[in-house]
């Protein structure tokens, strides 16, 4: 079934522009999510600085998710009323001073409450970039542009914990948090020369924004489509994000447990940029995150149920089953970021849709961390982790099932009317 054309998707005017506007803001998205994935690298400093518990080390991989969890709608509204350019360029901001304060935390809560507060920034950037692309974006290169947004995570795992791997060779924990503060600040005047200011909406005004946002909260299609993207996030942020300390217990030391964590994260893009191909071919987006899902079970049960350590060159094969599953998983994001921007009611807000399902969807990139560390604390090692991650695979098969009824059903309604 095809989904609602763009035209008609929100009531949002579409601003074209060049090619470096949403480039701006793909180079934003990356450098707000690099903030996530500066910390793995580092968590054996700050466990031996601040004396931080292996539980305590998932509650800071999740807590910069919390902000997302309770606020993706009032990001939406204000993104309705302030403009969508403000928005990014504020969540840029407070990341980098957020990450500042950080720096100087002196124990494991106040660099809990940091990370809060960088957690803030990412979701004001985040929220409104992929809102803003379909802006700004000239019409022909719209479908390069969103595909290419649904791999900023992937990028920013690549290059954060490689970076931050080779950086903590030479400087401690501090003084990455400091670099990490600079380098979010890169991208401000890309922005402020590339991307139009925000112009006011004809249907303007907290009255309209609250009746757009409130239409588009009532559709069925969106919670759906942000609890599949939760049974993504959930998994992959725990075992992407742990891969570090998974192969440090492993014994292996220097940069290479950063390095090779870096390597899967970033092959996640390979997913992402994989997922407009196969829809050209006419592959739907279920049929793609639904044969993605259970390709990642079988990577992930391969990965963590056999004794690869015991294996001769066992830690080879092991690294390849993890870049699959992270590689396939990449095609989750991609199907649903691309279904999320066209799912708006014509009287709703793209915006909205974003930021309701960053907000479910971050709930599992809170709860992933946690529930695995939990898991593998109480099993005495990761060789469990595999139920984790496949039975979030399943349940996302499943939903999915009900995301294509759903959908069904709403163009019934349409046609109807």
């Amino acid at each position: 079934m095809p989904l609602p054309s763009p035209a008609t998707a929100s009531a949002e005017p579409i601003t074209a522009t060049t090619d470096a506007a949403w480039l701006a803001v793909l180079a934003s998205g990356i450098a707000a999510a690099m903030h996530i994935w500066k910390l793995p690298a580092a968590l054996a400093g700050i466990q031996t600085d601040l004396g931080t518990t292996l539980v305590q080390a998932g509650l800071l991989l999740g807590i910069i998710q919390v902000a997302s969890m309770v606020g993706g709608l009032a990001t939406a509204l204000g993104g309705e009323l302030l403009g969508l350019r403000r928005m990014l360029l504020s969540g840029l901001v407070l990341l980098s001073a957020a990450s500042a304060l950080g720096a100087a935390a002196p124990d494991t809560n106040l660099l809990m409450a940091a990370r809060t507060l960088e957690g803030v920034g990412f979701l004001l950037a985040v929220v409104v970039a992929p809102a803003l692309i379909r802006k700004v974006a000239p019409p022909r290169r719209l479908n390069i542009a969103l595909a290419s947004w649904a791999t900023f995570h992937g990028m920013a795992t690549l290059v954060g914990l490689s970076a931050g791997a080779l950086f903590l060779l030479v400087g401690d924990w501090r003084q990455w948090w400091l670099v990490m503060a600079a380098i979010t600040l890169l991208p401000v005047p890309l922005l402020l020369r590339q991307v139009p200011r925000d112009s006011p909406s004809s249907d303007s005004g907290l009255r309209a924004a609250l009746r757009r946002v409130r239409r588009t909260v009532a559709t069925g299609r969106t919670w759906l489509t942000g609890i599949v993207f939760a049974c993504y996030t959930a998994q992959w942020m725990a075992v992407v994000g742990f891969l570090p300390s998974i192969y440090q217990s492993a014994g292996m030391g220097g940069p290479w447990p950063g390095l090779l964590s870096a390597f899967v994260g970033g092959v996640n893009a390979i997913g992402a940029v994989s997922a407009g191909p196969l829809l050209q071919r006419g592959l739907s987006e279920r049929c793609i995150a639904s044969w993605a899902f259970l390709a990642m079970s079988a990577a992930s049960l391969a990965t963590f149920a056999i004794e690869w350590e015991e294996q001769d060159n066992g830690i080879v094969f092991q690294l390849v089953l993890i870049a699959a599953f992270s590689a396939i998983g990449g095609l989750v994001p991609a199907v649903l970021t691309r279904h999320s921007v066209h799912i708006a009611p014509p009287d709703g807000s793209v915006t909205a849709v974003l930021g309701l399902t960053q907000q479910i969807f971050n709930v599992g990139n809170f709860l992933g961390p946690m529930l695995l560390a939990l898991l593998a604390t109480r099993a005495g090692g990761w060789n469990t982790a595999w139920w984790f991650t496949c039975g979030l695979s399943l349940l996302g098969v499943l939903l999915l099932s009900f995301l294509g009824r759903e959908r069904a059903a709403g163009s019934g309604r349409t046609e109807a009317g």
